[in-house]
């Protein structure tokens, strides 16, 4: 096994060597990955892994046409270079037009930690967690949960002197807690594993937990209801992922106008809330320049290395932008706006327990789970509520009950919203695999769909 760096620099000299592409583009991902579970009160497991794909992407030009072909490699034998070099330029002579086509972007220097040593993990990351986790142990809850570090750095190169290069952070933990027949869960994403708030974290679950002490039957219907952060961020974060420009444009999605268009432009509240994702925001700091191994609707491989900035994807209450690749954006006339790695909610300045107080009678969720697509076109979601659901009546939490199964769209949720509270960094139960890094407020919504009561605890 060779360093990273080598990779790409003997990838594209091969590439030269052969010569059958116009352009090739490199991208090797080091990673190293740290869990720790637990259970019934006790560490169970913990280790480490390793992984590196290398991706050559290659590109042959016939006039104004452009074909690609994207090849992945996990292996680590310096040796499979060549065939994969290869492989990637004759799958790009076959390959049909890609209809993402950009011009390449221009040459950059390497930055000036391209040939340091690349960074690891390991189980010591999760020092401070055992100890606050230990002292748990010895209370009459059971514990259960998992913790997880990753430390993956890209390389990224093209064979027009493009040089890129970043480290991604990415850590979370979650925590399960179980006292009779009541469970409650509680998550927090963070990029360093310094300062996790385990015994805040664990305050909150035994408080919720005595909330389930009483234990109330209701049935299905729409119901006031406060959603917090983690159930926020699941929602709006598939919200993010459906705001692709082309399907937009072409009528298929819920961001598609009647009689053609988009609904950039429309407001769907008058309250001031603001979705954006920004690779330098605060403690959700992620690649702050694309790399993609395949084009889809979003994303496009010829744009690889590019910067990414700030985007306002609903700024206050009105939807501002869609997401548009260098190749979508030029079709249609509009501002390329591509996605970072993360997604913030602000607008509202209330705390969860001033919301639970100004509650005269409504539910209180933990988090949702299981959710999947009803309808695209007006991005209707399916999904169950998990881990606590509590009764509020008069400004204070009566008891938990039963689950449900609910019926509701991301966006309509937004045009009837009508309180928001302060926006704090949480973790989405439902993506937290693949979207880890989200800060959002709780909201409040009059009239929540509860479709049927569900049996899931």
């Amino acid at each position: 096994m060779i360093a990273a760096q080598q990779v790409v620099e003997r990838a594209l000299a091969e590439a030269a060597r052969l010569g059958k592409a116009d352009e090739t583009i490199v991208m090797v991902n080091d990673s190293s990955d740290a869990a720790l579970r637990w259970a019934n009160n006790s560490m169970t497991t913990n280790g480490v892994s390793v992984r590196r794909d290398t991706t050559v992407i290659s590109v042959v030009r016939r006039g104004d046409r452009a074909h690609m072909a994207s090849l992945t490699s996990s292996e680590v034998d310096p040796s499979v270079i060549p065939a994969l070099v290869a492989a990637s330029q004759e799958a790009a002579l076959a390959a049909p037009e890609a209809r993402d086509a950009a011009p390449p972007l221009p040459a950059s220097d390497a930055p000036a930690d391209w040939d340091a040593p690349i960074p690891a993990t390991d189980v010591e990351v999760f020092g401070g967690v055992a100890d606050a986790l230990t002292r748990g142990f010895r209370g009459s809850d059971m514990l259960y949960g998992y913790a997880r570090h990753i430390l993956e750095t890209t390389f990224l190169a093209t064979s027009g002197g493009l040089r890129r290069r970043y480290t991604q952070p990415t850590g979370s933990v979650e925590i399960n807690a179980k006292r009779g027949g009541g469970s409650a869960w509680a998550g927090t994403n963070t990029p360093d594993f310094v300062d996790v708030p385990i015994d805040s974290m664990l305050e909150e679950l035994s408080t919720r937990l005595e909330w389930a002490a009483r234990s109330i039957e209701l049935p299905a219907g729409r119901y006031e209801t406060i959603l917090p952060p983690s159930a926020v961020a699941d929602l709006m974060i598939y919200l993010s992922w459906s705001m692709d420009g082309r399907g937009a444009q072409e009528g298929r999605t819920a961001f598609s106008a009647p009689g053609g268009g988009t609904r950039v432009g429309e407001k769907l509240t008058d309250l001031p809330l603001t979705v954006y994702s920004d690779p330098n925001a605060p403690g959700l700091e992620c690649t702050p320049f694309v790399r993609a191994a395949y084009s889809d609707e979003t994303v496009s491989v010829f744009d690889n290395g590019m910067d990414i900035g700030r985007v306002d994807w609903i700024r206050d209450g009105t939807i501002n932008a869609l997401r548009y690749p260098r190749a979508a954006a030029a079709e249609f006339g509009v501002p390329v706006a591509v996605a970072a790695d993360n997604l913030l909610m602000t607008g509202g300045t209330d705390s969860l327990a001033d919301m639970i107080a100004g509650t005269e009678r409504g539910l209180l969720l933990t988090t949702l789970w299981y959710i999947r697509t009803v309808d695209p076109t007006v991005l209707l979601l399916t999904g169950l509520t998990r881990d606590g659901v509590y009764l509020i009546e008069d400004g204070e939490v009566r008891g938990a009950v039963n689950n449900f199964r609910f019926n509701e769209s991301p966006l309509d949720l937004l045009r009837r919203v009508t309180q928001a509270g302060i926006s704090e960094m949480t973790l989405p139960r439902e993506w937290g695999d693949s979207a880890t890094r989200a800060a959002m407020p709780s909201l409040r919504i009059p009239d929540f769909h509860m479709s049927s009561v569900s049996q899931a605890q």
